[in-house]
């Protein structure tokens, strides 16, 4: 697949299909690769890669620190991977696009949608994350990184992300630059020489801004609240990580949205496309 350099860091991205552009922030938490757009949960049911290039130009991509994106050792914010949007729509060349979001990947969309709309055209927020569970389970996983690298130091970090392929999500010790660590000898090496104090202090000022509410974290409502972009909401199935409260506070705050208010269980290969499709196509 090709690589673009965006913001001084590779980004790992592909083009699927012909139509208006869709670009699509994937699902897979802080695993967001183009793989779990296929392979995830919900996602390896409903096909949507097997379904919406026949219809769309279908931008997909690794998110930096994931897959085989780079990384850059610093505050994670969800304007900087918004921003690592639209920088690729404009290696591509591409003004304005429908753009969804997927689990973790709507908390990026909903700040895309906020800081460039005039590049939006349409947004489908697919299962947004939320809940005041998803937010102590998140300050949970950094917690525990910051304490693996108290007892074993970042070179221990570094180690540990050489002897597994687990990424932040599944195995919260090797904290966020996981996936980079694990395939860039170079950054590797950087990492370990950092200091462990001012690390730390990152991670407590990272995972307090990203998940700073007990509903669907990313753009401030107020911001949503102005935003005039036709939005799809299509809620979760209700469990720990995505909260049907979040679903629900999006719908609020878009005035411009529907809610697409489908049992997960009924959300299928037959169900879903249409009904992207559809809302995507409408007048």
């Amino acid at each position: 697949m090709p690589i673009a350099v965006i913001d001084g860091l590779a980004t790992r991205y592909d083009v699927l299909g012909s139509g208006p552009p869709l670009l699509m922030f994937s699902p897979g938490g802080f695993d967001a690769t183009i793989d779990k757009w296929r392979t995830q949960g919900v996602y390896a049911r409903i096909k949507l890669l097997d379904h919406l290039p026949r219809q769309f130009t279908c931008i997909v991509f690794d998110r930096r620190e994931t897959g085989q994106s780079g990384g850059r050792v610093e505050r994670l914010t969800w304007q900087a991977y918004a921003a690592q949007g639209k920088a690729l729509l404009d290696h591509l060349e591409i003004p304005r696009a429908h753009v969804i979001g997927a689990c973790m990947g709507v908390s990026v969309a909903t700040t895309f949608a906020v800081a460039y709309p005039e590049a939006v055209d349409r947004l489908i927020l697919y299962w947004p994350v939320g809940g005041a569970r998803y937010r102590l389970q998140s300050h949970a996983r950094f917690a525990e990184h910051q304490a693996y690298v108290k007892a074993h130091g970042l070179a221990g970090v570094v180690a540990l992300a050489k002897e597994s392929d687990k990424a932040f999500g599944a195995d919260p010790r090797g904290g966020p630059w996981v996936s980079v660590l694990r395939r860039d000898p170079a950054f590797a090496a950087a990492y370990a020489q950092l200091d462990p104090d001012r690390y730390q202090l990152l991670l407590t000022l990272t995972a307090r801004t990203l998940f700073d509410r007990d509903t669907a974290p990313g753009a401030e409502p107020e911001d949503l609240l102005r935003l005039d972009t036709r939005a799809l909401i299509v809620p979760g199935g209700a469990d720990t990580t995505h909260a049907m409260s979040a679903a629900r506070y999006l719908h609020e705050c878009l005035r411009q949205s529907d809610y697409w208010d489908m049992p997960a269980g009924d959300q299928t290969e037959a169900t879903v496309a249409p009904r992207l499709s559809l809302f995507l196509n409408a007048p």
